[in-house]
């Protein structure tokens, strides 16, 4: 067995023995970039090597493989990528606000160096602080909307719970409102996707930056039936939603764009159609003319909006033609 092999395999075992309910084909197929004939070549070497691999047939009668009673603790891979992502995800989440977040993920990090002996701890912070420097997106460039570190607490307890929550909204003189979160949409504007009970099961978003305070309440509430984050998302272009804009969209990027706009991913659910010309025709279903208004205004006169007519007249007398370069 080569060198690469083993360590997969060591890897598969690992991730056998952490993960609740073991893994199956699909999984070992995604995260090793392998074949399904692969992938089962690797549970069969993982069950001939180990002695403690358990077989597990789910109601979906897809097989699972589990690592019982794993004594794989002593046999310690290098961390250096893994503290790595540490440290920025840690950054990343103090430069939004998110202090909890960002003190569990330091002391996670700090958990993993102390395994290390003095000499390599010091080594891998020293690798770790050169990756950091060379990446400037870890600064998080341009501008941006400080949020207040006390009011993402409370609403991470609210959702943790889930508890409702009771904020004061937009100005200092507003009317407290009690609301029940459902999620977080993050963004050059960050949202807080909540219902107000007293104005009805329509959910609404609540931009971060506007509470002023909040305070978790001792009132806990269920979710609304078959809300998902993730498909209430996908009706937006970025993160603000108006249910009145929302409807398909199609744009039309010229020959001398279509190159540069077929590396973008405009929507997950978008259509892109190259046409005879040479020009790029991208669809999608999503609400915001505004988001989509200031993204577009990148692009100059390469683009033009075929619908809706709300949004193409949003953006018609705004397209210029000296822009030095495409986004």
């Amino acid at each position: 067995m080569s060198f690469a092999k083993a360590q997969d395999l060591l890897r598969l075992a690992r991730l056998a023995a952490t993960r609740r309910t073991g893994v199956g084909l699909e999984e070992i197929c995604d995260e090793f970039g392998v074949s399904h004939r692969t992938a089962q070549r690797m549970t069969d070497a993982m069950a001939t090597i180990f002695a403690n691999v358990e077989t597990i047939d789910g109601p979906d009668r897809r097989r699972r493989w589990r690592v019982a009673d794993p004594q794989l603790n002593r046999l310690q891979p290098r961390q250096d990528t893994v503290i790595e992502a540490l440290e920025i995800a840690g950054r990343a989440a103090r430069a939004d606000g998110r202090v909890r977040h960002a003190a569990a993920l330091e002391d996670l990090r700090d958990g993993l160096l102390a395994r290390l002996t003095p000499k390599d701890a010091l080594r891998t912070e020293a690798d770790v602080e050169a990756v950091l420097l060379a990446m400037g997106s870890v600064t998080r460039p341009g501008p941006r909307v400080n949020l207040k570190p006390p009011v993402l607490d409370a609403v991470i307890e609210a959702l943790r719970g889930p508890f409702r929550l009771q904020i004061c909204y937009g100005t200092e003189d507003a009317f407290e409102r009690i609301i029940e979160p459902h999620g977080l949409l993050l963004g050059h504007r960050s949202y807080l996707v909540a219902r107000q009970p007293d104005r009805g099961d329509e959910m609404r978003n609540f931009r971060i930056d506007r509470i002023l305070r909040a305070h978790t309440l001792d009132q806990s509430f269920n979710f609304a039936p078959g809300f998902s984050l993730q498909e209430y998302a996908a009706k937006s272009f970025g993160v603000y939603q108006d249910p009145k804009q929302y409807g398909e969209v199609i744009w039309r990027f010229d020959p001398r764009a279509a190159a540069r706009a077929a590396e973008f991913c405009f929507h997950p659910d978008q259509v892109s159609e190259l046409q005879e010309d040479g020009s790029l025709i991208v669809r999608f279903h999503a609400a915001g003319w505004l988001e989509m208004a200031w993204h577009l205004y990148q692009w100059g006169n390469t683009v033009e909006v075929l619908a809706p007519q709300g949004l193409r007249s949003l953006v018609e007398d705004h397209r210029r033609s000296d822009f030095p370069s495409l986004p």
